[in-house]
């Protein structure tokens, strides 16, 4: 008989030690949150991260529930801006218990790695001060752990969890069945487990689906295909490197849901695992290498003449030339990688949405295009972050977060000084009372006489290249920027790119 509520929600884990895997990151996560009871830790937040369907959330809620505190959630569904984050976690964070005790309240960001466009604006540097002021406990949630800024992750502590194993899910499952009354055949159970890929929350909402009208299952009920998930793509790449039929290998391409442009860079990524090692040889490695690079240009003729046809070459190429590379099957196991291309994509994407989101900031104080503002002001607003007479002004003025700062300097850490000039700029915010002070670089007449430093600054801006490259400024007139005797010349930005 089929219940109306899912088997996912219904066997929720109640407490800590019902979760599957993950027993190490479970014990440090309970750890650090019996740590808040004795006071306030040095790291008021950890970062649960790994794949989806491995127990992260449900660890966070049954954590709540092992020390009796109340929970606030935010996930993806609500409305993420700086606003709605201080609003919701931030008051969560200072007040008090709604039963008036004083136990704490854990406060649940789930998918903070998601976080970005114009619908969440500011919303990651609203967590980045809640944490540092939070007087309750934070548990952020992502599957990208890289897709969280440096300066979040600095304040956190880091725990992965990892793909449940298979052997793990059998007796989570066992006892779903016991309780549903549900017998099962032999090699049922081990065969979901095994088609889940590692996402527990798969393996039972495929048990449930299987289950409906039943009270008996058997292996033949279970559908034969496999979910196309990165298990799948691990077996594909077994039978690239641990075989020698490369009709075989090219057939299980076939249900894999990857492009050729996809798979290529998995087999480019672990090529050097198997055929670089002892196992392989050199002529190995140079002739599975020459093969994907032939069927690197059929991609590359795929993508200018759009004609797809011509997948079915690289294909072949890429997964019959590997298998036919190697002299010798090499054996034992290798421990597959995801491309690391697809990492550093993801990596230079927030930085280049940085670099648009600082420019825009810019062009809305210099009255410049974006384009302008990035190519040709971008470097000088980094040089005066260095010079401490203009840097908290500008900090201010552009309210820069921390790693805006970083980035717009060209740095590779918070620094010192950097973190001195960004609480001047805070402090003088709050002693304003406001959140936006008057434009550092508004061209409005003023009632009192500008100082020198206003003057200089004005001067400066002005003597930037100009979008009309027809109408040049003469210079000579203008005063340089004052160098830091530490720094003889300015570092390069990342804006040039």
């Amino acid at each position: 008989m089929a219940e109306s509520i899912e088997w996912v929600e219904k066997y929720r884990p109640r407490s800590l030690t019902d979760i599957v895997g993950n027993k190490k990151s479970v014990v440090d996560m309970r750890e650090w949150a019996q740590s808040w009871l004795s006071g306030t830790p040095e790291k008021r937040a950890v970062i649960l991260h790994g794949p989806a369907g491995v127990g992260k959330t449900s660890a966070a809620h049954a954590l709540a529930r092992d020390l009796d505190w109340e929970t606030i959630e935010l996930n993806a569904s609500d409305q993420r801006t700086a606003g709605v984050i201080e609003r919701v976690a931030g008051s969560a964070s200072k007040m008090s218990s709604l039963t008036g005790t004083t136990a704490k309240r854990l406060i649940i960001l789930d998918e903070a790695d998601n976080i970005h466009g114009n619908a969440d604006r500011g919303g990651t540097r609203a967590i980045g001060g809640i944490i540092k002021n939070t007087d309750h406990p934070i548990v952020l949630i992502a599957n990208d752990l890289y897709g969280l800024t440096p300066s979040i992750r600095s304040l956190c502590i880091e725990l992965k969890f990892n793909s449940v194993q298979g052997r793990s899910m059998i007796p989570a499952l066992k006892r779903i069945c016991v309780e549903e009354k549900i017998m099962c055949g032999v090699g049922v159970l081990e065969k979901l487990a095994e088609n889940a890929g590692g996402d527990l929350r798969s393996a039972i909402k495929d048990l449930q689906a299987v289950a409906v009208g039943r009270d008996e299952i058997h292996i033949e009920d279970i559908a034969t295909s496999e979910r196309d998930t990165k298990e799948s793509i691990f077996k594909v790449l077994g039978k690239i490197f641990k075989h020698t039929d490369p009709k075989k290998a090219l057939e299980a391409t076939y249900g894999l849901d990857e492009t050729p442009e996809n798979l290529i860079h998995w087999i480019d990524e672990n090529l050097p695992l198997q055929y670089g090692t002892e196992e392989g040889t050199e002529e190995d490695l140079i002739t599975g290498y020459g093969h994907l690079a032939k069927a690197d240009r059929y991609l590359g003729r795929v993508r200018k003449r759009q004609s797809y046809r011509l997948w079915r070459y690289a294909g072949a190429l890429m997964t019959c030339g590997t298998v036919v590379s190697k002299t010798h099957v090499g054996r034992g196991f290798t421990k597959y990688q995801p491309p690391s291309f697809w990492r550093k994509m993801g990596q230079l994407r927030a930085k280049r949405d940085m670099r648009d989101n600082i420019a825009s900031k810019i062009a809305d104080h210099a009255n410049k295009s974006m384009r302008y503002s990035r190519t040709d002001l971008a470097h000088l607003y980094g040089r005066m972050l260095e010079e401490d007479e203009y840097a908290a002004d500008v900090t201010f003025d552009l309210e820069l977060s921390i790693d805006e700062m970083v980035y717009l300097t060209g740095k590779k850490k918070v620094t010192k000084d950097i973190q001195r000039i960004h609480d001047l700029a805070q402090a003088r915010r709050q002693s304003l009372g406001r959140d936006e002070g008057q434009a550092f670089f508004e061209k409005k007449p003023r009632k009192q006489t500008p100082d020198k430093k206003q003057m200089d600054l004005t001067q400066i801006i002005n003597s930037a290249p100009q979008e009309d490259k027809s109408e040049k400024k003469e210079s000579e007139n203008v005063p340089p920027v004052k160098k830091s005797a530490s720094k003889a010349k300015p570092q390069k930005t990342l804006f040039d790119f």
